[in-house]
């Protein structure tokens, strides 16, 4: 009766601490497998990788690294839910604006209907900073679209809701906040004129399906690159210029995504 407050042997108690620091101790193989899957390298992170994937296997009840390794090849799910976890997506609108005045300015120009690629999109804020600017700037409404992709299903559904919180609007005027948004509980809600202008979708840039989206006028692509190792990086960016429409229009990259 009441077996679990008996104590357990110094035998046993020992092996078991033993089993389970070999069960989390090499995260080498889960990091380069999720390198080679999303680009993303935590090959100067390693230790909070460890932290941050013992968690994750503890709450999914998965007994050891190679467990989930093994796990992760077969089950799609349970790999999505590994990619939304170790991802992160802080990010707010009007970021980096100038690249998105040198846009606007250009479609302006141009008077014709254009279509847009972010990758990644994150939560939204980026593609939704794109059409409020260019509203704002007096685009024609039919005269754009925008696709965002992004590895993160979380962000992508986030993106979809178009909710935010009032650091994610800090940067925008009150104007602009008051035209494109709904104030709700503390929250800040797009309205749906201006989610129209954006189409959402859950994709890996290193998918070979990746390019059956087609081809764009205009590629941004900011603030990704910081995550791949310097080989990534440029196979990245090949990917990307491969995505232009005109070869001779640049990709607007993140300032921090040097090659």
């Amino acid at each position: 009766m009441f077996s679990f407050l008996k104590k357990s042997s110094p035998e046993k108690v020992s092996e078991k601490k033993e089993i389970a620091m070999e069960d989390y101790r090499d995260i080498l193989p889960i990091a380069q497998y999720f390198k080679n899957e999303t680009g993303v390298t935590f090959d100067k992170q390693t230790t909070i990788l460890n932290s941050k994937v013992t968690t994750f296997c503890r709450q999914m009840s998965i007994s050891s690294f190679k467990e989930l390794l093994s796990a992760i090849k077969d089950d799609k799910k349970l790999k999505q839910s590994l990619v939304d976890y170790l991802t992160t997506n802080e990010t707010f609108f009007y970021r980096e604006f100038k690249q998105i005045e040198e846009l606007v300015e250009i479609v302006k120009n141009e008077d014709r209907r254009v279509e847009i690629l972010c990758a990644p999109s994150a939560t939204g804020e980026e593609p939704y900073s794109i059409v409020i600017a260019m509203l704002e700037a007096g685009v024609m409404p039919s005269n754009f679209h925008i696709t965002g992709i992004d590895i993160n299903s979380d962000a992508i559904n986030k993106a979809n809701i178009a909710v935010y919180r009032e650091r994610n609007v800090r940067n925008l005027p009150l104007q602009v906040i008051e035209r494109y948004f709904i104030q709700e509980s503390g929250n800040y809600v797009l309205k749906d004129a201006i989610k129209q202008h954006a189409t959402f979708i859950l994709m890996n840039l290193f998918d070979p399906a990746f390019k059956n989206i087609g081809k764009f006028d205009f590629v941004f692509s900011r603030n990704m690159l910081i995550y791949f190792d310097q080989e990534t990086k440029v196979k990245a960016k090949k990917i990307l210029e491969s995505m232009r429409k005109n070869s001779k229009q640049d990709v607007f990259f993140g300032h921090a995504d040097l090659f």
